[in-house]
């Protein structure tokens, strides 16, 4: 076997240095790159956080309260009764008066009133031709005063309290909003802060003139579409502008004025000086709100018992109860008028419920958190939970197992961590990113250690794939330090194989041909050996040694042994029937190869036997010569299979039939053996009478021996033990002539191995 672990002795020393800062630098460049990332905040980054604040709001959303906040909801049984939208603006005038009835705190509407009413008469006159008949008509219904629909609808708005809504937009302007409460802000300017826009699509004058509020309905998405906060609050770079939401519950407490407080002004805690909004108070209520004045939104999903449609309400069938003191969002569910966002529980809701459920969180104080401090957190959370991972890696007898356990106890407690903080104070932190932190750490850390170990993986592997089976090579490559000098003691069974008469047959070839026959004759045998879980242990010219149970553990060793040696039996059938095809092919006499295979069970020394240079995968021991002993037996008893009575005994599923009790030589002790037979099916007789047989023999019985002799080869039609028969013929007329003696304990004494 060749020097497997030597190599240029430089090299290696210089790839240890190499691995050995590697182990170190690897690590800390993958906790510096995490840090860094962390701190950019990339939009990616920020995405994979809201998909797990997503999670967290479907595992355990917001229950739904019953709160005084009711959606007035124009749905599509409203669009079936009332004709389809836009309604005229006397009927939603109408809808405004029966709220009010009701005693509505406050009614907004999350609609648009950006042109005229069509189906006002006056405006319905202005589509008229010019003609002198509609001329006369003008001239009549100028003189009587027709109504004109947004009057009317102004008129019911400024009955009561009442918001109506805008939206400000990139594009186009009609009209200013105006703006209907005042602003007093605890820090720097709170117009930097919110989003902007350009422009502003408003409600007609008359309108917005009537109403006590007016507030924005923009509602902005994040990047992936899904909308998780709110803005309080926007602005066009001039004004300050509230919500739909804001508004209405400002108009609802008859306040008049939003106090905006930001970071660093009055006690509100900061890592910056001028980080952003920190909270808003409308009247009685504070809102904790993130640096842009957003509010997250704690989703409840759909609930059907927030909506009364709007039909209803006309109709006079809606519940008074559910109206007496609440407030009333107006706005539409409806598919077709396209207002239906995405949020953490729902992939489209309408966007009237947003407002409501913003309130909603408003009047019961379930806000979700994310203080202004959350980033740093989490960027030193990077930091340390990536230390905490690698810390392990330098401690060098710690077993990598060991490690990751560490490592997963880490990553675990940021996800717990992360997970109680919402579960109790709804506060939101990424436990996502650290993890991935660790995880990324961990695998940095571990890499090198895995590169060196498959490295001398492949070294074990290229060096003993040749020499050993391939189970004991995974077995070495797994295991390294089994590459070494000693061995353990364990039970084994071990069989021996060599070719009956070999040298005969090996001098009617040359040299080329004996090769050729006996690696056509070693390849058959050996992959039934190892097929059957055996490792061969040396070849010697034609013989082979082999075990079981070594080094891999095999409860069934000695079934597995007795095994292999019918395979062999099986595949030396068609070897010699190969042969004797290629013999005839080339005009050659045949040769027929005939094995004798003994196996024994028993303790073993087993293990790395040589010097330090070189050395095997070997067993030594009284039952590995044992073993060998009975394979020399074989020819005596005329069989293929010789095995003990240990092995005998671990292999219950096969049909073995005693031989005799011998000593062999070298040893004191007699040992029964048996034979393994080939035949498929044998006759139930045949082992009482051969049992019969050997019980009259010892009993120097000879002429009841000699007639079951008889009678069990009429059992066995096949011959196979006609070997063992015509021996104990001969034994018994040699005994029947000179009688061994009363002490005669039947044991048969080989002289030979």
């Amino acid at each position: 076997m060749p020097r497997p672990l030597r190599g240029d002795t430089a090299d290696r020393l210089g790839a240890s240095a190499l691995t050995r800062w590697l182990k170190i630098l690897l690590p800390l460049l993958v906790i510096l790159l995490a840090v860094g990332v962390r701190a950019v905040d990339p939009v990616a980054l920020q995405e994979l956080r809201f998909k797990v604040f997503d999670a967290y709001q479907r595992f355990s959303p917001r229950p739904y309260p019953d709160t005084p906040v009711v959606v007035i909801d124009i749905d599509n049984p409203s669009l079936d009764r009332q004709g389809q939208w836009p309604w005229p603006r006397t009927l939603l005038g109408e809808l405004t008066g029966k709220l009010q009835q009701a005693g509505a705190a406050a009614i907004a509407f999350d609609i648009i009133f950006a042109e005229p009413d069509r189906t006002s008469p006056d405006q319905v006159m202005e589509s008229w031709p010019q003609t002198s008949r509609t001329a006369a008509l003008r001239r009549l219904a100028s003189e009587d005063g027709l109504p004109n629909h947004d009057r009317i609808f102004a008129d019911s708005l400024a009955a009561g309290r009442t918001v109506t809504g805008f939206a400000l937009d990139n594009g186009a302007t009609n009209s200013a909003p105006p703006v209907k409460a005042g602003f007093a802000a605890s820090g720097p300017d709170p117009k930097r802060f919110v989003p902007r826009f350009d422009g502003a699509v408003s409600n007609i004058a008359v309108l917005s003139k009537a109403a006590s509020g007016n507030g924005s309905l923009n509602v902005i998405p994040e990047s992936d579409g899904v909308v998780r906060r709110i803005p309080l609050f926007v602005t066009d770079g001039e004004s300050l502008y509230p919500s739909l939401a804001a508004e209405a519950l400002r108009v609802a407490q008859g306040a008049s004025t939003y106090l905006v407080k930001s970071a660093g002004a009055g006690g509100a805690a900061s890592l910056g000086s001028e980080s952003g909004i920190t909270a808003v108070k409308i009247g009685r209520a504070v809102l904790p709100t993130d640096p842009s004045g957003r509010i997250w939104l704690y989703d409840s999903g759909h609930r059907p018992e927030r909506t009364i449609s709007a039909w209803k309400v006309l109709s006079g069938e809606a519940d008074p109860a559910r109206l007496r003191g609440a407030i009333a969002i107006v706005g539409s569910s409806a598919a077709g008028l396209k207002d239906q966002h995405a949020t953490p529980l729902s992939p489209g809701i309408a966007g009237v419920t947003l407002h409501a459920q913003m309130l909603e969180q408003v009047l019961t104080g379930s806000f979700l958190g994310r203080p202004d401090w959350a980033n740093g957190a989490e960027t030193l959370a990077v930091l340390l939970i990536g230390l905490l991972v690698f810390a392990p890696f330098l401690l060098p007898r710690l077993p990598m197992l060991w490690s990751a356990g560490f490592g997963a106890i880490v990553v675990a407690g940021v996800v717990v961590v992360s997970w109680q903080a919402f579960a109790i104070w709804q506060w939101l932190f990424d436990p996502m990113y650290p993890a991935m932190t660790g995880v990324a750490v961990y695998v940095a850390a571990s890499l090198p250690r895995y590169l060196e170990v498959e490295g001398e993986k492949r070294r074990i592997r290229a060096a003993f794939a040749q020499y050993m089976a391939p189970s004991l090579v995974e077995q070495l490559a797994g295991n390294p330090k089994r590459l070494r000098l000693g061995g353990e003691t364990r039970d084994l069974t071990l069989l021996f194989c060599d070719i009956r008469g070999f040298t005969s047959l090996a001098e009617k070839m040359d040299a080329d041909e004996v090769t050729r026959l006996l690696n056509r004759f070693l390849t058959p045998m050996s992959d039934a050996i190892m097929e059957t879980g055996g490792t061969i242990d040396k070849y010697m010219g034609d013989a082979i040694m082999a075990f079981w149970n070594a080094p891999l553990d095999d409860p069934d060793h000695a079934a597995h042994a007795c095994r292999a040696a019918q395979e062999m039996r099986r595949r030396l059938v068609d070897l010699n029937a190969g042969i004797a095809r290629d013999s005839a092919a080339d005009g050659k006499e045949p040769v027929e190869i005939r094995i004798g295979i003994g196996l024994n069970s028993g303790p073993c020394s087993v293990g790395n036997m040589g010097s330090n240079r070189r050395f095997d995968y070997s067993a030594l021991g009284d039952n590995v010569n044992l073993a060998s002993r009975l394979e020399g037996q074989c020819k005596t008893y005329g069989v293929e299979v010789v095995i003990s009575e240990t092995t005998c005994a671990g292999a219950e599923d096969v049909t073995a039939v005693e031989l005799d009790l011998i000593r062999v030589k070298g040893r004191r002790d007699p040992v029964r053996i048996y034979t393994v037979l080939a035949a498929p099916d044998v006759p139930e007789d045949l082992t009482a009478k051969h049992a019969e047989m050997l019980a009259a023999y010892r009993a120097q019985d000879w002429d009841r021996a000699e007639a079951l002799i008889a009678e069990c080869r009429t059992l066995m039609p096949d011959g196979e033990l006609s070997g063992v028969y015509d021996l104990y013929t001969a034994r018994v007329a040699e005994l029947r002539a000179d009688p061994p003696g009363d002490d005669w304990d039947g044991v048969f004494e080989a002289t030979t191995k």
